[in-house]
């Protein structure tokens, strides 16, 4: 699991967890080393055995009715015993305030304090989801992506193939650039892959004899993903003379442990490669929707020579 910052969390969910910092802004560099989070609950009442320390603590209605209910110098005692052990940070949910000894506390073990408006289990719900994403583990690739009618796609191969050639050709037809050259990846708790661009070259195509070309500014923002899921990888080859030319056999390619299915296409002059790919995504969404004409081909030829042999 890759390590985040309780400012990663916040930059990536401050709007969909209504998240915002009470105290301790100069402190969100702190890590998040677990995707759980804790409820202090028993912490509260002095017993740390077993106590998640490397996971945000949230402090609810039930946590925050139990401290008010305690007197002063007994809350802040409590309160200390938590942030001694070096936690992460506090999320307060249901919009509750903070107690003047939170704060305090907060900023003296520099521990940052958040406060979102969800309610608990709500928030502990999506916030998990987040953290599973945030942490996934992420991976770079050289390749090209478009998103085509809903269908996410990896144009891989050699330099100077034609990846990006191909792209603005399908770009000019309608569809949308994700990302040129180099693709970013993670794996989402869904098990899919989402790919989106670096933050340096997004919306940016580097187009040999042209130089760099700024995608929504000549072709509109309609021309434009931030992100989309992997459907299918192409790889853009020379031609070898040994390609499939049925595609009964479908081939996959391991990313980050997900199984993306693989086409090969070569690439030969004259041959209108941005017509190929669109109709290989298309025939994908047909798949997806349990149309395969390769297979019902195939199963076609095999029953009529069954039928053939029988009569015989």
């Amino acid at each position: 699991m890759r390590e985040i910052t309780v400012q990663q969390l916040l930059d990536a969910g401050a709007d969909s967890l209504k998240l915002k910092v009470l105290v301790g802004e100069a402190y969100l560099n702190r890590k998040v080393q677990e995707t759980a989070m804790n409820r202090p609950g028993l912490a509260l009442t002095g017993f740390f055995t077993y106590f998640a320390h490397q996971r945000l603590q949230i402090f609810g209605l039930a946590e925050l009715t139990y401290l008010k209910n305690l007197k002063p110098v007994e809350r802040r005692l409590r309160l200390e015993a938590v942030f001694k052990q070096q936690i992460p940070g506090i999320i307060l949910t249901r919009k509750r305030r903070a107690t003047s000894e939170i704060l305090e506390l907060a900023a003296a073990y520099q521990v940052p304090v958040l406060r979102t408006s969800m309610v608990t289990m709500d928030f502990v719900n999506a916030c998990t989801v987040m953290l599973d994403e945030l942490t996934a583990p992420t991976e770079r690739m050289q390749g090209t992506t478009l998103e085509l009618m809903g269908i996410g796609v990896l144009l891989r191969g050699d330099p100077g193939i034609g990846k990006s050639e191909t792209a603005l050709a399908l770009i000019e037809r309608g569809y949308c650039l994700v990302s040129d050259d180099v693709t970013e990846m993670r794996r989402t708790s869904q098990g899919r892959l989402l790919c989106w661009a670096n933050d340096m070259t997004r919306y940016h195509m580097e187009i040999r004899g042209l130089g760099i070309i700024h995608v929504p500014s000549l072709f509109g923002v309609s021309s434009i993903r931030r992100q989309t899921e992997l459907d299918l990888v192409i790889d853009l080859t020379v031609p070898t003379g040994e390609e499939d030319r049925t595609g009964v056999s479908q081939e996959t390619v391991d990313i980050l442990g997900v199984n993306v299915p693989l086409i090969t296409l070569p690439v030969r002059s004259g041959r209108d490669m941005a017509n190929i790919v669109e109709v290989a995504a298309l025939n994908q969404k047909l798949k997806e929707l349990g149309h395969d004409a390769a297979k019902e081909l195939d199963d076609k030829i095999i029953t009529r020579l069954n039928g053939v042999g029988r009569g015989r």
